[in-house]
């Protein structure tokens, strides 16, 4: 009888990814695990928790237990993957990344990797998003302090369970530049943005736009307590968020009848 933790991953870079391939030779260097892998064909950063409706999407496979999703998103790889793949028996987990790039505060809404945690913990599979906090120009970046820190926290949800209710998921960024680093909870923090739409114009005189690359600022979340996911990657600390898919506002909702009545 297969006894082995099945871990299934995806990510939102796409399946040539290098944080991708770090992730799940790290997650093959532990003991008894089947790792399969279904990512998309091209990168899908930002795409946000999106689910292809209008077309069909195909598996091709790479190699053994690694298939791309033919322009599909993080959400179809895993709702696809456990609708076929994993039909008869869920997998034990899944992690989505290693993201290239923080996804802390709001952007956790825009993130095509927090999106697979989400998907997943949607069919009931504990779930882990992992992003690695760099500077973009480092064109390869340094996971190595990401894949001791997967493989400590697979580690520990195999032999103590996964510490969160359902429709949670755990969402971990690395900082940067760091050889080891403790591990801190952490709240997703206030993120503050500014608008970066850069406009070229081609030889023809036809504008367009790229959206360019916000700054890392955020400032503390009135009447929290602990520390925000940002200022424990600001400090030098692994930042993990336990992250839930409920988004009412429950403090608003007796204001919103008064505001009826």
């Amino acid at each position: 009888m297969d006894n082995k933790y099945k871990i299934l991953v995806t990510n939102d870079d796409g399946y040539e990814a290098k944080g991708l391939h770090e992730l799940v030779e790290a997650l093959h260097e532990l003991e008894n695990v089947e790792v399969t892998v279904v990512a998309p064909a091209t990168e899908k950063s930002a795409c946000g928790h999106s689910l292809t409706l209008t077309k069909p999407l195909r598996f091709v496979a790479v190699k053994e237990n690694f298939f791309k999703l033919d322009d599909g998103t993080p959400t179809d790889c895993v709702y696809l993957s456990l609708s076929t793949i994993f039909q008869e028996k869920k997998p034990d987990l899944l992690v989505s990344g290693i993201n290239r790039g923080s996804n802390m505060g709001e952007d956790i809404t825009y993130s095509g990797t927090a999106a697979g945690a989400m998907e997943g913990v949607l069919h009931n599979v504990p779930s882990i998003a992992i992003s690695q906090v760099m500077d973009f120009t480092n064109p390869n970046g340094d996971f190595s302090l990401a894949r001791k820190i997967i493989k400590k926290v697979v580690n520990k949800i195999r032999n103590d369970d996964f510490p969160l209710k359902e429709r949670q998921f755990l969402n971990i960024n690395i900082p940067p530049e760091k050889v080891d680093a403790a591990m801190k909870i952490t709240y997703a923090g206030y993120r503050v943005y500014s608008n970066d739409a850069q406009m070229h114009q081609n030889p023809r005189g036809e504008k367009h736009y790229w959206l360019g690359l916000h700054p890392l600022n955020f400032r503390a979340r009135e009447g929290k307590n602990g520390v925000s996911d940002y200022e424990a990657i600001r400090d030098g600390y692994v930042s993990i968020t336990p992250i839930m898919l409920d988004l009412t506002a429950y403090e608003s909702m007796k204001r919103l009848q008064k505001w009826l009545d």
